[in-house]
This record gives structure tokens, sequence and C-alpha cells, in this order.
């Protein structure tokens, strides 16, 4: 439970989307973190929110957006809006002086991250985007794994995919599937844990190029349901994704190096929330008869005392204190959410022009 809230870092959550809820509950988790505000265009939806997600009874209610931001005593802001609103209110956020929490894609386009970030720098506020599986005690170490030369040896390839299927409903109202709202679709929501693991197990390090592959689905209003990338690296590296809005839940990854093999099949959101399990497997071959391995791949289980949502909630506002401590925000996560977006917008190029291979420029 969070400490006292004189320690703790104050939340202000904008608007009272699904997403929120979940993160109310990982900041009340977070040990350094409160909920100290909620805001909606609807003051009733406000209220309502706050009761229906445990809020402390001191938490401010309100009707807008803006009267959220001129409460001094927030010293950050959880951001959930549609992609669509992000560079508007991530800005304002910034210029008030809040440190920003915001939900991913981070933007439309890199063009409209840059100008987050720069509000961001002028401001010397902290950014970070939701991704919360990298905060999890799991992803640590395994990234002591595929770092182990021995090990694991030199990365070679990697396949990642996040599917879920959405049903009608999902398919006609979601805002993921509306052009003015999340108009990166499928892209932009399930393709950004994709690539964000791409590019974590390669230390994030930008391939050359990106090649968007064949058979993308969009609906009617042109966005993307289902889609894939190949990513190129000039050593030879190669790494693929898919994404979908229109097949059963998976959530893999499977990277090869040169002496082993990293996989997993829950790493967006485990299977059970306090604990997740790993796959590895180091020179192994077939058996003398060819019907099996030797030796077998080990399971890896890692427990954690908070869900990973509150442990990313508990890192963002460990940078948080140390900024009103004088220390300058942490560049790590704002960095590595532009190299994300950068990727999202050569996939997207790609197929725009017909599957083209996209040079990747910083």
């Amino acid at each position: 439970m969070a400490i006292e809230s004189q320690a703790a870092i104050r939340f202000g959550i904008i608007g009272a989307a699904d997403i929120a809820r979940k993160l109310s509950r990982a900041i009340t988790l977070a040990p350094n973190a409160v909920l100290s505000a909620v805001a909606s265009r609807s003051l009733e939806k406000a209220t309502n929110f706050a009761k229906a997600n445990n809020f402390p009874p001191d938490a401010k209610v309100y009707g807008s957006y803006e009267a959220l931001l001129d409460d001094k005593d927030i010293d950050a802001v959880y951001l959930p809006l549609p992609t669509s609103m992000h560079v508007k209110w991530a800005v304002l956020v910034a210029q008030k002086k809040k440190h920003l929490l915001m939900e991913k894609p981070v933007a439309l386009n890199v063009a409209e991250f840059d100008v987050i970030l720069k509000a961001c720098e002028e401001n010397g506020v902290q950014l970070m985007d939701g991704t919360m599986w990298v905060h999890n005690p799991r992803t640590a170490q395994m990234k002591e794994f595929v770092s182990d030369p021995q090990r694991f040896g030199q990365l070679r390839t990697m396949h990642s995919c996040f599917s879920f299927a959405g049903d009608a409903e999902f398919l006609k109202n979601d805002i993921r599937v509306k052009p003015d709202l999340d108009g990166l679709g499928a892209l932009g929501d399930a393709g950004w844990y994709g690539i964000r693991s791409i590019l974590w197990a390669n230390d994030y390090e930008l391939p050359k190029t990106v090649i968007a592959m064949h058979g993308p689905v969009l609906n009617e209003a042109g966005v993307i349901l289902t889609c894939g990338a190949s990513l190129h690296w000039d050593d030879g590296r190669v790494a693929t994704f898919s994404c979908s809005f229109l097949a059963n839940m998976t959530m893999d990854i499977t990277a090869t190096g040169t002496n082993g093999s990293l996989q997993l099949h829950d790493f967006i959101i485990p299977f059970r929330e306090e604990e997740a399990s790993y796959f590895t497997n180091t020179r192994c071959f077939f058996n003398d008869l060819v019907t099996g391995w030797v030796p077998l791949p080990s399971e890896h289980v890692v427990t954690t005392d908070i869900p990973q949502e509150a442990c990313m909630v508990r890192e963002f506002s460990r940078l948080v204190a140390n900024i009103k401590n004088g220390s300058k925000p942490e560049q790590k996560w704002p960095l590595i959410s532009r190299k994300t977006q950068l990727i999202i917008d050569a996939v997207k190029t790609s197929i725009e022009r017909g599957f083209e291979p996209i040079e990747i420029k910083w």
C-alpha cells in the first residue's frame, strides 16, 4: 500500500478510460505513490470513477482536464487518452511542470512525439510510456540470459507475436479501430509491444531497415487490424513481429542466439500476476536416436511482491522523487519510446509504399 502522502508522489489521472482502472490499482499498490485526483470531461463520470476504484477520501475530483492540471498539489499525471489527443494534453501537462506517465503508442508519429519531448525537456519533467512488462522482475532476469555470451551467445533471430480476437463490439466501437482516435490500430496497440521486445533484445540498437509483411488487414475506415514486419541489421540479425485484433490471444517471444534460446508465452501480461516464467536452453541438440532434446530446456519462475504495472509506477515515482531532490530527468525512457515510435512509423510507411524497405534514420 502507499506510504504516507507527504513522501509519496501524488498522481492525477486525466481521463476515465478502462486502462486507468488498472493504473489506479497500480498506483495504490506502489509503495511510493498515491492517488490524489482524477479528471473527466464529466464531473459525474470522474466521481463515479473515483468511487469505483478506491480513491482515498481526500482525493480530488474534477470535471475538466484543465482543472486537474491547475492543481499545484499534483506531482505527476497519468495520461490514458486516445493517441490523437496525446500531443495536445501531454504538452499541457509538461508546461504545468507535472511529470508524465503516458499510455502507448505515445503519438501518431515521431514528429508529434518530438513536440512532446521538447515540452518535457524544456520544463524538466520526467516522461515514461506505459509499457508495463519491461518493469517485471522477470524481464531483468531474461536480460541477464540474453546478454550472457556463454549461455546465449550473439542474438541472430527473434520473433514476437501479440494478438487477441476482438469481438464484434470491439471491432466496431473500440477507440483502437477509430481513425480519429487511435488511427494506428493494431500496429500502435499490439505492435508496440512486439517492436519494444525486439528493441529490448537488441539493446535498443535500431535496425538498418524495416519491411512490412504482405497481407495486412484494414477495416473500412483504413485502420490496421492485422499486420507484421521484419527488421534487419547490417550484421545479419533479423527480427519479425506480428500483431492482430483478429486472432486468438498470443503473447510469444522467441529469441535465438548462437549458443542458446529464450522463449515465453505471456510476455505482455503474465499468466499469473504474482509470478512469471520463461524457458531457456543452451547448446541443445538431438539425442542419439533423434527422439528428444539433450539437455532439456529449463523453466525459470520469477515471483514479484507487486504486479508489473505497480513496479512501473514505483520506478517512475522513484525518478520523480529524484528530480524533486535535484536530479535531472532520466533520458533512457523517452529515448526508448522514440525508438519504438520510429519503427511504428517505418512499418506504416512500408505498408503505404507497397511493402518497400524503409531505412531507419534517427
